[in-house]
């Protein structure tokens, strides 16, 4: 297939990822779905362009130069793609991010699109706090999701809050979130009717393990110690005194249900569905936590 055609240009920059080995999962996860993304972010066309309808369009000498450098920077660097287009995408929502802040893709963004856990919630429910909240990519979706909260986005990395303040802008919600510095939840007094917090949960053997993708992020934002429980442990601690009497706990532990359980195996949680199964996502209420 040419290269002088949409469809042929893709599929040759897929193939190329896919020879030099790059690592997936920061938006995409396979070298078509990557070519896809970069290819079209390179001549501007949007990201949900038909290719059916474009197949065959064609493809000047120029173009096919500059997307072949795009791929080869791509392979050369291993950083993710977000950092090279420097957007990322959650549940249709368009964000802002650097190297400042790890590339979003929190499987939380899923229960608050689906209404996974509005059951739990109520028209008490006026403040939220977006726990590491990175590039304040959750923050936005929860003030999108319920107009008539307010949300503070805590992080202990000013790098990341700076990027955060760009997308708080850029979805226009500076009346309704803010955003404040936290090492945890030490400088926050609440109280908080619903926590949010996708913290550091890679355990030490998986982060001496990680592609090189996932190491062009802040270790800060990943690392969460020997079995990668640290972060919650004091989390646990500490969240009670911060939540009003009815508040949840929404946390995500991403591959370490196992270290979860061996670190918690008396606390009563429940497990949320999403796109990565049952047993990433899971709801803690204020009342289990007092029971540690």
């Amino acid at each position: 297939m040419s290269a002088s055609t949409l469809s042929g240009l893709i599929a040759a920059s897929a193939e190329r990822l896919k020879q030099a080995g790059v690592a997936f999962g920061h938006g995409t996860l396979n070298a078509f779905d990557e070519a896809v993304w970069l290819v079209l972010w390179r001549l501007g066309l949007p990201l949900d362009t038909d290719l059916d309808e474009v197949a065959e369009q064609t493809v000047t000498p120029e173009q096919q130069v500059v997307c072949a450098a795009l791929i080869e920077e791509r392979i050369a660097t291993r950083k993710p793609a977000a950092y090279l287009t420097q957007e990322a995408w959650l549940q249709g929502v368009s964000f802002y991010i650097d190297e400042r802040a790890i590339v979003p893709r929190s499987l939380i963004a899923e229960v608050l699109a689906d209404g996974t856990i509005d059951a739990w919630l109520s028209d008490q429910t006026k403040q939220v706090l977006d726990l590491c909240t990175g590039n304040g990519s959750l923050a936005v979706l929860a003030a999108l999701a319920w107009p008539e909260v307010h949300v503070t986005g805590a992080d202990i990395s000013d790098d990341a809050l700076a990027v955060a303040a760009i997308n708080v802008a850029r979805h226009e919600l500076q009346e309704r979130v803010k955003l404040e510095h936290s090492d945890g939840l030490s400088a926050l007094q609440g109280p908080f009717d619903l926590i949010l917090c996708n913290p550091p949960y890679v355990c030490q053997a998986s982060m001496d393990a990680l592609p090189a993708e996932y190491r062009a992020e802040p270790a800060l934002a990943l690392a969460g110690g020997t079995d990668g429980m640290d972060f919650v442990r004091q989390l646990f601690k500490d969240a009670p005194s911060r939540m009003s009497e009815q508040a949840i706990l929404v946390l995500e532990i991403g591959n370490e249900i196992e270290h979860f359980m061996a670190a918690f195996p008396e606390l009563e949680v429940a497990w949320l569905d999403t796109s990565s199964g049952n047993e990433e996502v899971l709801l803690i209420t204020r009342e289990a936590l007092l029971s540690l």
